[in-house]
């Protein structure tokens, strides 16, 4: 009986510690959208998205109309931007502490 119940301890521990993993990023250079049109993530507006190692995180720490117009023919709904960030993904969300969209290069 004791074994089992240092098992089961031992167990939830573990399950625990894999939900709450936190991953710290600090100035990487990300794909930044609208993760509903750009990313085709699902939601019900239009919400500021980053792409990192081809997985997608919707951001918290800014909004998708701090960095201009939205829907404008360089915006978010229409474009995919480059940006350097520092945060956090906590929870399968991206916490920026910074968020520096950078200038798109002329080709």
């Amino acid at each position: 009986m004791k074994k089992t119940i240092i098992l089961l301890f031992s167990l939830f521990t573990v399950m625990l510690s894999a939900q709450n993993k936190k991953v710290v990023l600090k100035k990487q250079v990300v794909e930044a959208s609208c993760g509903q049109c750009q990313f085709k993530m699902a939601g019900k507006s239009c919400d500021l998205a980053v792409r990192m190692d081809g997985k997608t995180y919707f951001v918290d720490g800014t909004s998708i109309d701090s960095h201009g117009n939205a829907h404008a023919a360089d915006g978010f709904c229409a474009a995919i931007r480059k940006a350097e960030v520092s945060g956090s993904i906590v929870n399968d969300r991206f916490i920026a502490t910074d968020f520096k969209l950078l200038q798109e290069t002329k080709k």
